[in-house]
């Protein structure tokens, strides 16, 4: 029994270490990949120390070649001719060419298995971001399906509220009394929409936004006055439809500089791809603007107005180019 359980921990052990190797194999190879170009590197240079020895050898021979040649006899007296010569000089260069394919041997031969680790990294990498985007692809055809069943029986407005969790609640705000000119608090009926309940694409478009390391940026293009945000987002949104039909691909990155939002690591592989006559996707872009689309999320203290905003981005568009 105490061997059954020995045996049990030693393959749960081994079990995991394997996994764990083919879990990181592609770090592996790509840092024995380098290391050994490094060391061939290396190798290359102290053998490029034993090339003089071996070309003042050769140079030798070519000498004593040409000597007997122009002499007609060798060294010890027998004839020589320039057919001679010739063989010769194809046995020296023979015997050169091998003795520095000897020297360099090494060194090329830890620079190709180097090369090839570093290919190997790269497949594994390939074929592991080809499963990721088929997953990708087949969760987001399915939750496209889901979300236009639910639009065809209950329409958009319900598919909205129930996929950002909009909830109408009365908020506190601050306003300006038209005959006193004081400000004073209200309360007002919104929409208020908790960040952590929207897409990983969605964003907000407010005074303030925050990137992905949690730094406070000011958004330049943020204006008080809510009609002229919607007015500036509806013609960002024209302006990149033209871009999506010009360049025939557009990054959600882009769209996030246009309206001043900060740049994100998924923003730049997802996208558009405009296709004509085959289109992978909308063809279009939307930023996801309603009318009513003003809402509220939690910023420092308190509630502040915010348009919330969600792009019909077609998917990693790397592999559809």
């Amino acid at each position: 029994m105490k061997k059954d359980e020995i045996m049990n921990k030693v393959s749960g052990v081994f079990g995991n270490v394997s996994f764990k190797m083919k879990k990181h194999s592609p770090e592996i190879l790509m840092a024995a990949g380098v290391a050994g170009v490094i060391v061939s590197a290396v190798m290359a240079c102290k053998a490029t120390l034993k090339v003089d020895a071996v070309m003042d050898e050769t140079k030798e021979k070519m000498d004593k070649i040409h000597t007997a040649e122009e002499n007609g006899t060798t060294e010890a007296g027998e004839d020589y001719s320039k057919e001679d010569a010739k063989k010769d000089t194809v046995i020296v260069y023979a015997q050169t060419g091998l003795q520095l394919a000897k020297t360099y041997a090494p060194a090329v031969a830890i620079g190709a298995l180097s090369i090839a680790s570093i290919l190997a990294s790269n497949n594994i990498l390939r074929k592991r971001n080809v499963a990721l985007t088929a997953a990708y692809t087949v969760l987001d055809t399915d939750f496209k399906n889901y979300r236009s069943r639910v639009i065809e029986k209950f329409g958009k407005e319900i598919d909205r509220e129930l996929k950002y969790n909009i909830k109408a609640e009365k908020v506190s705000a601050t306003e300006v009394d038209a005959e006193t000119g004081k400000e004073k608090k209200v309360k007002k009926n919104a929409f208020v929409v908790n960040p952590s309940d929207v897409s990983g694409y969605a964003r907000f478009f407010e005074k303030y936004t925050v990137d992905e390391d949690g730094n406070s940026i000011l958004n330049p293009h943020w204006e008080p006055n809510n009609e002229y945000n919607i007015m500036f987002i509806k013609a960002q949104e024209n302006y990149a439809n033209d871009l999506l039909r010009a360049k025939k691909r557009l990054f959600l990155n882009d769209v996030y500089e246009m309206l001043g939002l900060p740049r994100t690591k998924a923003g730049q592989v997802v996208g558009w791809v405009y296709d004509k006559d085959n289109p992978v996707g909308d063809n279009y872009v939307d930023f996801g603007l309603y009318t009513d689309n003003l809402s509220y999320s939690d910023f420092a203290n308190g509630l502040d107005p915010a348009i919330l905003l969600d792009f019909n981005v077609d998917g990693n568009i790397w592999e559809m180019m």
